[in-house]
């Protein structure tokens, strides 16, 4: 393993975009953090079982007619409700958070796709499944050689996954490329009428990279990737209705001063 090792993907637009993987004393203390919470979870869970224990052992027991079946019955209950705490916790938070858990976010680093997308259900639930054999035989042993001896610096959940967690960084370098008057008054609307916060840092840059190259693309090459680029920005920020007579290209230079000015502001 690398300090500050970099990662180059290229997205499925043909933008390359540059991140910096977390490394394992990041994603260690990410973990822990979110190992503390779930310890809190369960630790309530506990105490609420034990509440409910006896009047919910009479009640199984009149179902089942024997004491120590309805006993048997009750832990298989509270294991499984035990898993489903463990693995939904980060399946919850992965997919809501767009690749981040409360200890992922405090620590600055976030989940994506091998392409630089956000992660998806699906993956967030095969990272979670197999985070057990990860932390298999001590604290995360499998998991941080494998983290430690691989490029990508992946643990296994991450391989199946098809997954990469890297630290969040905001690009806000000042533009290369003229923005338009129209593109500024749209920028000073966005904030009022669509989600900025939505987009994600490798969606800004996908962005920034298009507005950056677009002259020195093949006309209908430019149009097609400003049409494709502007129809998915639109999406991730939840924005109904675009002014008429915008181009793709107004639009994203408006996206593109918004999520500065905002970030910026932060």
């Amino acid at each position: 393993m690398h300090f500050f090792n970099r990662v180059t993907l290229q997205t499925p637009e043909s933008v390359e975009l540059e991140f910096l993987l977390a490394g394992i004393g990041n994603r260690a203390y990410a973990l822990l953090i979110d190992y503390l919470i779930l310890g809190f979870t369960s630790i309530a869970f506990l105490i609420v079982r034990a509440m409910f224990y006896a009047p919910l052992l009479d009640l199984s027991t009149g179902i089942f007619g024997d004491e120590k079946v309805a006993e048997l019955w009750l832990q298989a209950i509270a294991i499984l409700i035990t898993f489903f705490i463990y693995t939904g916790y980060f399946v919850f938070f992965e997919v809501l958070w767009q690749g981040q858990t409360p200890g992922k976010r405090y620590a600055k680093i976030r989940v994506i796709r091998d392409d630089g997308r956000r992660v998806s259900i699906q993956q967030a639930t095969l990272r979670s499944l197999l985070r057990p054999i990860d932390d298999t035989f001590g604290t995360f042993l499998i998991g941080s050689l494998l983290i430690m001896l691989g490029k990508r610096e992946k643990r296994l959940g991450d391989m199946v996954a098809g997954t990469l967690v890297v630290q969040e960084e905001y690009m806000v370098a000042a533009a290369t490329f003229p923005i338009s008057s129209q593109a500024q008054e749209l920028a000073a609307q966005l904030p009022q009428i669509a989600n900025i916060p939505q987009l994600l840092p490798d969606d800004f840059a996908t962005v920034r990279e298009y507005l950056q190259r677009r002259t020195a693309m093949e006309p209908k090459a430019k149009a097609d990737l400003s049409l494709n680029l502007a129809r998915q920005v639109r999406e991730i920020i939840s924005l109904e209705k675009l002014p008429a007579g915008l181009t793709p290209d107004i639009f994203l230079e408006a996206v593109y001063l918004a999520y500065q000015q905002q970030s910026s502001a932060s």
